[in-house]
């Protein structure tokens, strides 16, 4: 496919970019760049060594914003942010990637990526960087990469960072640009969790859900997110189960141990229930399907 490599000027850069304290003079763009003015521009980064709930947490998120007005924005490295830009492809979301690179294929960083890179442009997305096309990573590039990619999202969602995650430079130039940061709670167990746990502590907005997220940038509000259920035609014990579920989500043996009905009875009204649309399950809990 055909690499064109367009430069952007200072003029022409997207307003939010304009805002922040060190803007860039000028940008270089392979593909298109997000209309911040209609879409919703979401940076998703974390940890370059995942784990598998990182992975499940990454497409559960990602997969339920699809068909929303929503660019996800990452980083192109190996780890998470592969993974957002992934999940963006295969749901159908735009995605822009901000390498710590200049944008020539020669240098575009990680080489691993590149491919992925290609995929990003074929699908109607973009590179972006404020590098010269020719520039190679370096230990300074990626530092000053975040800042666009939290200048220029609505919201940055953190998904596993240790504690000393370049990821957090990310989360705080967030924070300083009066940007949203959204962070994902992990097992105090996991070294991964550390960032986002701590950021939690710091005031981030925990997110567990795509709903979630979509209420931080003002697509859905709570009010979206209740559940008006009409009890007319459920069986008795299907009103047992939404009765708990409405006071909140619960696994599986703790539900059917509250609900008082048989394992085998409730196993049964559970995968109806499932079938019917009227729950879900997810990260292990049974939850009702909005």
């Amino acid at each position: 496919m055909d690499w064109l490599i367009k430069k952007i000027p200072r003029q022409e850069i997207p307003g939010p970019l304009q805002e922040i304290p060190q803007p860039p003079k000028s940008l270089y763009l392979v593909g298109e760049l997000a209309d911040c003015k209609k879409e919703y521009l979401l940076c998703v980064v974390g940890s370059r060594k995942y784990s598998s709930y990182g992975r499940e947490v990454v497409e559960k998120i990602i997969f339920g914003l699809g068909g929303q007005p929503i660019t996800i924005v990452s980083g192109l490295a190996l780890g998470i942010d592969s993974l957002a830009h992934q999940a963006a492809l295969q749901v159908g979301l735009k995605t822009l990637a901000l390498p710590g690179s200049g944008l020539d294929q020669k240098v575009l960083y990680p080489s691993a990526n590149r491919r992925l890179a290609e995929k990003i442009v074929a699908a109607g997305g973009g590179l972006l960087s404020e590098y010269e096309p020719n520039q190679a990573a370096t230990l300074y590039t990626f530092p000053q990469r975040n800042r666009l990619m939290a200048g220029l999202s609505k919201a940055t969602l953190i998904i596993e960072a240790g504690a000393k995650s370049g990821t957090l430079i990310t989360a705080r130039l967030a924070t300083e640009y009066n940007r949203d940061v959204l962070a994902v709670p992990g097992s105090i167990f996991s070294p991964n969790s550390h960032g986002p746990n701590w950021l939690i502590k710091q005031g981030a907005i925990p997110v567990t859900s795509a709903e979630d997220v979509l209420v931080a940038l003002g697509l859905q509000t709570q009010e979206d997110n209740k559940v008006d259920l009409n009890f007319s035609d459920l069986s008795p014990d299907e009103k047992i189960i939404l009765e708990l579920l409405q006071i909140e989500s619960l696994d599986k043996e703790a539900l059917i141990a509250k609900s008082g009905l048989k394992p085998s009875q409730a196993n049964i009204t559970l995968s109806m229930m499932e079938i019917r649309g009227l729950i879900k399950e997810a990260m292990g809990e049974i939850h009702l399907k909005n």
